[in-house]
């Protein structure tokens, strides 16, 4: 079995079908993420959201980047999610959250370092289900391990 980090080319799916299905995982991302907010309130709410965030990244990077290893997507996405919250100890966020509904709901507007963790957690749950998608992948390919 080629190391799984080589596992993520699909020689029965390929480039442009990894990039449609990572676009639909995050359309049901974005729900998931609305659903949430719809019957959740409080920290569940917040911290949920903050997970899926980066969730939404990781299918972002990975429609963008369909050969990308599935650790670097995890990594990519987590370095984004971590780099918005970063961000957000200036006033740049909060003033363009001001103004735009958009940039309020992709860059937030005050920094909360719990969320630092749940950004980690979104990036660990996607590279769960992303290595294992390849992973079975790389199987289906190979027949069994």
């Amino acid at each position: 079995m080629p190391p799984l980090h080589e596992t993520h080319e699909h020689a029965d799916t390929g480039p442009s079908r990894t990039r449609l299905v990572a676009a639909g995982v995050a359309v049901v991302v974005v729900g998931l993420g609305l659903g949430l907010r719809a019957v959740a309130v409080g920290s569940v709410a917040k911290y949920g959201g903050d997970a899926l965030y980066t969730v939404l990244v990781l299918a972002l990077v990975v429609a963008l980047a369909p050969r990308m290893s599935p650790g670097a997507a995890a990594a990519s996405a987590l370095a984004f999610s971590w780099g918005i919250e970063f961000l957000q100890l200036s006033d740049v966020p909060a003033e363009l959250a001001e103004r735009s509904t958009a940039a309020r709901l992709v860059l937030g507007s005050t920094f909360n370092a719990p969320d630092l963790f749940w950004y980690a957690a979104g990036a660990a749950a996607g590279l769960l289900v992303h290595t294992s998608v390849v992973s079975r992948t790389a199987r289906g390919r190979t027949g069994p391990v």
